[in-house]
């Protein structure tokens, strides 16, 4: 009596193959999600460093202010982000406008935003 025998079941090196696959395919997923958190957080720098530009112009308009040119720099924190707005006044060729350009950037890190307008000695 001749009994063909019959196998069930996975051996162990298709098992094994089967968890290298899903730990390749867990770990590209995780580092997906890693590159969207940092460029969400990225994202929301640029975004709070935007509003802190345009709240300075809106400042320097609102004040009628018509700074002499040259460069100067303050502190303007937006949110949870210390910022520093760095600001620079250049002359036009007519001379009741100013050019006014305000960087924002982290303390000691690049330029996160930029915004340039212009001010007015006119009433």
């Amino acid at each position: 009596m001749n009994r063909s025998i019959v196998q069930e079941g996975f051996t162990l090196i298709e098992v094994l193959i089967a968890l290298a696959i899903v730990s390749i395919a867990l770990a590209a997923t995780i580092r997906a999600l890693g590159v969207s958190a940092s460029g969400a957080q990225s994202m929301q720098e640029r975004t709070l460093a935007l509003q802190a530009a345009e709240n300075r112009l809106a400042e320097l308009r609102l004040l009628r202010a018509f700074p002499a040119p040259g460069r100067s720099s303050e502190p303007c924190p937006q949110g949870p982000l210390a910022l520093v707005c760095e600001q620079q006044f250049q002359t036009t060729v007519n001379g009741n406008f100013r050019l006014a350009t305000v960087r924002v950037r982290l303390a000691q890190g690049p330029v996160l935003a930029e915004l340039n307008g212009l001010l007015s000695s006119l009433p």
